[in-house]
């Protein structure tokens, strides 16, 4: 398993791979081949920032079935995937503040596991799906719930910028057929699922996905959120962990 991040040192961008204690700085983007420079920092003294920069964030409704059998918005299991979107101007990283908007009422947390693409791809094929992930990572699909019902449809209640936390790092080389997914609010349990309940499994995404758009190196496909969502309040903590992924820590202000 490696790990790779994005960060700052020293007011300066970086791309990394997590060596023990220390970062092997890369020449660019990992998620595009970047190779390594040579030099190595340590952790320590970098900050991290969300880990990836994707051209789009595509998401998935209602893929757990506990969160569909405890959903007020569904009767049944979806007939195939229910994507949305995020703007890249939504994404925040591990330690940034969550902005709970004036003019909205509730603020829920939606802890989910995130694929981050590692190869372009149209009409990818569910046996070649696989090849086209370069890892995993945390993601918090933080939701204006009561927009979402007023709307009627989903990217304003999904859309405010902070409202798409992701990190801390980026995992490669791990089975994700079966994580744990959890989210705890203030150090309390909340949410927790796993990986091998979705209805649509990561190869069913990508060739879903891909069957109508194209997927470019970097783009991020957050999976689906267990049964738990709940509202967030002005003060409170929120921390997504996905197992061997990490841990995700935000505070809502």
């Amino acid at each position: 398993m490696d790990k790779y991040i994005r960060g700052d040192f020293q007011d300066r961008e970086i791309y990394g791979r997590i060596t023990g204690e220390a970062i092997e700085i890369l020449e660019g983007p990992f998620w595009l081949g970047a190779g390594p420079t040579g030099t190595k920092v340590a952790l320590s003294e970098v900050t991290l920032l969300a880990p990836v920069q994707p051209s789009k964030i595509i998401l998935v409704g209602l893929n757990y079935h506990r969160h569909v059998q405890h959903s007020q918005s569904a009767d049944k299991v979806p007939d195939h995937p229910l994507i949305f979107m995020k703007p890249p101007t939504a994404i925040i990283g591990p330690g940034d503040n969550i902005v709970y908007p004036d003019a909205v009422d509730r603020v829920d947390y939606e802890a989910e596991l995130g694929v981050v693409i590692g190869r372009e791809g149209y009409k990818i094929s569910l046996d070649n799906a696989m090849d086209f992930v370069f890892g995993y990572t945390c993601v918090n699909d933080v939701t204006a719930r009561k927009l979402q019902k007023i709307d009627g449809q989903w990217t304003r209640a999904k859309g405010f910028n902070t409202f798409c936390p992701v990190g801390p790092q980026v995992v490669t080389g791990i089975d994700a057929s079966d994580l744990s997914v959890e989210a705890y609010l203030n150090g309390e349990r909340r949410q927790s699922g796993r990986t091998s309940e979705l209805i649509f499994s990561i190869p069913v995404l990508i060739e879903f996905i891909s069957s109508f758009m194209t997927l470019l190196p970097g783009d991020l496909i957050s999976t689906g959120t267990p049964e738990g969502i709940d509202p967030m309040e002005r003060g409170d903590t929120i921390e997504v962990r996905v197992e061997q992924a990490g841990s995700l820590i935000n505070k809502i202000v």
